[in-house]
């Protein structure tokens, strides 16, 4: 299908879901950001809902201006995804085993690596910009600089929430391996202390809402604020890169006698800002829930911890400003699910993947998410789906 345009008060809101099918909340903060001053462009994915900020699953098009909350507190948060020479029938009845050595490697939830890993130790592994980037770290807010130590044991972790680490299995049986992961808590503490700032700025002060305070061009708070971002969406790639190395690392080592080996990895971010020009305009565009979908451009659409997740090619459509979803979106908030589910309805729905189903994580139960496959469906003019994959472990933080 192609979008449905939705008044709003400076651009069009143009849209990839039924507006109608959209909470409330969520489209007036659509509205809202359609007020801003410097706003170009508003297109809005399939899997869109209610974020702090700014919507989940919207890309905003500025020029000369950005707004740290509607980026977000996870920046860079990404995907990753490789697909290996396994098969499904390489792979154990019982995958347990799998699933405690994958977590073995990677710390999740609030755990971080003893001291920070050494990159050259894996086989073919060589992070392009590693060096710069911690030779950068002097460079960021002196407000988090203390937090050097932590930011380096933190790399190559899992964190909580919606991030995971997957084997899955495509439809023609082959096995992947799939992250999803960000900047960890450095990100959030850099998001945090510019989101701050920009609330003081006098521009901000008559705003609809506070959360889309902005930086303008050709200030110092905005020079520092995307020197902050773009190391932190750095150190989010690194970060699944990292992990991507230990999870194949598992994986050579459990089927040594398969000999594995891996094709070109596919990383995209959707939590980030990104410099494009559209309509003859250098613009800033925020994708929040939002992955670039540029012509012939490979990208990460997951569904729920139950229901797979798809490969897909972007086609490069300049109405969407060359993006497409970042997952299914969630349907209900997690309050909400802990309150309706019990690890029961978890079980159940998960049923046939090697994964957590305690209490613990019933706020990320399939029935939370939105139907992937429908989601897909809306986004036929932006993307081309090239494998779908089905988990058979999952670990969450």
């Amino acid at each position: 299908m192609s979008y449905v345009e939705v008044p709003g008060a400076k651009v069009p809101i143009r849209m990839w879901a039924d507006p109608a099918a959209v909470e409330d909340v969520a489209m007036q903060q659509l509205r809202n950001v359609s007020t801003l001053p410097w706003i170009q462009g508003l297109a809005v994915m399939p899997d869109v809902h209610y974020g702090k900020g700014a919507t989940v699953g919207s890309v905003i098009a500025m020029r000369g201006a950005v707004c740290p909350a509607a980026v977000g507190v996870d920046i860079g948060c990404g995907m990753s995804a490789v697909r290996t020479s396994l098969t499904a029938d390489d792979l154990p009845g019982d995958l347990s085993g799998l699933r405690s050595k994958i977590e073995a490697a990677i710390p999740v939830g609030r755990g971080m690596h003893d001291e920070m890993v050494d990159p050259s130790q894996f086989h073919g592994f060589s992070p392009t910009g590693w060096d710069d980037l911690w030779s950068r770290f002097d460079g960021v807010a002196e407000s988090v600089r203390f937090r050097q130590e932590r930011a380096a044991r933190q790399m190559g972790t899992l964190g909580g929430g919606n991030h995971f680490v997957e084997v899955c299995i495509d439809t023609s049986g082959a096995v992947w391996l799939m992250l999803h992961s960000g900047s960890r808590n450095i990100g959030k503490e850099l998001a945090d202390h510019h989101i701050g700032v920009a609330r003081s700025l006098p521009h901000n002060q008559d705003l609809v809402d506070r959360d889309l305070a902005v930086f303008v061009a050709d200030t110092p708070e905005m020079a520092a604020y995307r020197n902050d971002l773009f190391w932190a969406q750095e150190y989010a790639q690194h970060n699944r890169a990292l992990m991507m190395a230990l999870l194949k690392g598992v994986v050579r080592k459990e089927f040594k006698k398969a000999k594995v080996s891996f094709e070109r990895e596919i990383s995209c971010h959707h939590n980030y800002v990104a410099e494009e020009r559209y309509d003859g305009m250098d613009l800033l565009v925020t994708r929040k829930g939002a992955i670039r979908a540029g012509s012939g451009e490979y990208g990460i659409i997951p569904g729920s911890m139950g229901t797979g997740s798809y490969i897909v090619k972007g086609l490069g459509n300049d109405a969407s400003f060359n993006s497409a979803s970042h997952g299914a979106g969630r349907r209900m908030s997690r309050n909400a699910a802990k309150r309706r589910f019990t690890a029961g309805d978890l079980a159940e729905q998960t049923r046939g993947v090697e994964c957590r189903k305690d209490s613990g994580v019933v706020d990320e139960i399939p029935a939370a998410y939105k139907p992937i496959e429908q989601v897909i469906d809306r986004q036929r003019d932006l993307v081309e789906v090239v494998a779908k994959l089905k988990q058979v472990v999952c670990v969450k933080g």
